[in-house]
């Protein structure tokens, strides 16, 4: 790795500040990083909704996605390898590179490593390093024991901002409901939940999971990819080399001031070096030039062969066992012996020899262990048993439960007030006496009926059968009078606080309500 073409300022960071590092990584390359995204999991999510949609599993198609993630990852992780050493790859680029990029360590991350949380720190390694089996073993416990706890808060963290703009993207359908239509939709909404929903509801919550994994995963992705590049930094020295390297650089700028120094110097010393031994031995002089000495390689001096491949990687498995790259050491010291402890060890001849009992304790401890252990496994095996031959006996009651309750509920919580009987002739001493009798809500029901009646005969419209309150609302608009629609609003709110809050109105407002009614739609009295 060519650390000096990072594109970042390497320095020691705290694992929240790298985080961060790695989310302003995917906002630099953000349109390097979501046009491919979106090019690649719009038809996946397609391809996906199809599918359970022809098996009637709708439900299928979000889990599908979401168990993909790690599929999905290796885009942004392209990117941001690239773009943190200045070379950011095109779309097509990045969309070729998913089709072999990366495979091989992705049956893990799909299969028992799915529901990892350090999954965006060691995706990183696995696929940028290249390293074996074993080495990726102990990278991982070099590299994951000191972040995996920043690791987890940050999957906590990143699935809960998905979870909060699924919330978000329902309640903003909320916003464009009108207000006095909002009970109703959400009495409507709630009718659903345990129910068979339309297919258009399951499509649209899960394009709403889909929209909230494209804003969130990317930076999931970028923050993990900080904190890994953070902990090589630590753990390799990257910015102790980085120093050196413009150390040297600067040294390489002052060498030919070095160089002109020393040969301007040169003839000096060869002067007083003459003048300081004047009585040499001419024979040694005279053989001086005959004396050549070998020649000798450069390569020799400056060991610039390459390694073998055997001899790197016993190099690097040296490297790997290094007890500071492990989160596990062993520290030996010495400690000032006891002389009371080492008297109390020494047996006493006078005592009886205890340890034949305590053998027999032991062994008898061993056996009612071993017995209570393999006794609940068995006792759990014969539960799980009997669950699965009785299934069709239960399994079916558990099923249908819920249905079964909704439907014994709904002819009370929902019972038809518009019903076809015809309204008597006297609809106010009718409702008095109901009331009297402790029947309110019939009496309501038939203040309801008889004021929704009166609004169709004004407005000249008929309304169809089983028409909600909403409905009656809109058509009381029609009504030329304002006391009207607002005398019949009144109805239907008093009549909507008792049929679904359990509000009854008091005895006097009961009155009132029914003398302005009869007044005002010129009921018979």
């Amino acid at each position: 790795m060519r650390i000096e073409r990072l594109d970042v300022v390497l320095r020691a960071r705290s694992a929240w500040e790298t985080m961060e590092l790695g989310s302003a990584l995917v906002r630099r390359h953000a349109g390097a990083i979501w046009k491919p995204w979106l090019l690649f999991t719009v038809p996946l999510f397609a391809l996906l909704n199809l599918g359970a949609w022809a098996i009637d599993q709708l439900w299928l198609a979000s889990l599908a996605l979401w168990w993909l993630k790690p599929v999905l990852d290796r885009i942004a992780l392209f990117v941001i390898a690239r773009g943190v050493f200045g070379d950011v790859p095109r779309v097509r680029d990045t969309l070729r590179a998913q089709w072999g990029w990366g495979w091989g360590t992705l049956f893990g991350y799909l299969t028992w490593r799915r529901l990892s949380p350090a999954r965006s720190v060691f995706m990183p390694l696995e696929l940028l390093e290249g390293a074996s089996a074993e080495q990726q073993r102990q990278r991982r416990r070099s590299l994951g024991g000191a972040v995996y706890g920043h690791a987890l808060l940050l999957a906590s963290v990143c699935w809960h901002f998905e979870a909060m703009l699924c919330l978000a993207c329902i309640a903003a359908i909320l916003m464009f409901v009108p207000v006095e239509l909002l009970p109703e939709t959400l009495r409507a909404a709630w009718a659903l939940i345990g129910e068979e929903n339309p297919v258009w509801a399951d499509i649209g919550l899960n394009a709403f999971g889909w929209l909230a994994m494209t804003l969130i995963e990317p930076f999931f992705v970028g923050a993990g990819f900080g904190l890994y590049l953070n902990r090589r930094t630590e753990l390799e020295a990257w910015d102790v080399e980085m120093a050196l390297r413009r150390l040297r650089e600067r040294l390489v700028g002052t060498a030919p001031l070095l160089l002109a120094v020393l040969l301007l110097g040169a003839p000096g010393a060869a002067l007083r070096a003459q003048t300081a031994a004047p009585g040499a031995d001419d024979n040694a002089v005279a053989a001086a030039p005959h004396a050549r000495p070998e020649p000798v390689a450069l390569d020799d001096v400056f060991d610039t062969v390459p390694a073998a491949d055997a001899r790197f990687d016993r190099a690097a498995d040296r490297a790997y066992a290094d007890p500071l790259l492990s989160g596990k050491r062993s520290i030996g010291y010495w400690k000032k012996r006891d002389r009371n402890d080492d008297d109390e060890k020494k047996p006493d001849p006078a005592k009886t020899d205890l340890r034949f009992g305590k053998g027999v304790l032991a062994s008898v401890a061993a056996v009612f262990a071993f017995v209570g252990e393999w006794g609940m496994w068995l006792l759990a095996g014969m539960l799980v048993l009997v669950l699965l031959l009785t299934a069709r006996h239960w399994l079916p009651w558990m099923r249908g439960s819920l249905r079964q309750r909704a439907a014994v509920e709904t002819p009370v919580a929902h019972a038809p007030v518009l019903s076809a009987a015809p309204l008597p002739d006297d609809v106010a001493t009718i409702a008095r006496r109901l009331w009297r009798e402790g029947r309110q809500r019939g009496a309501l029901a038939l203040l309801y009926r008889a004021s929704v009646a009166t609004v169709c005969e004004r407005a000249h419209l008929v309304l169809p059968p089983g028409a909600t309150e909403a409905q009656c609302l809109r058509a009381s608009k029609r009504l030329p009078e304002e006391a009207d629609r607002s005398l019949f609003a009144r109805m239907v709110r008093t009549w909507q606080y008792a049929a679904y809050a359990g509000r009854l109105p008091d005895d006097a407002a009961f009155a009132g309500l029914l003398d302005e009614l009869q007044q005002q739609y010129r009921w018979r009295a």
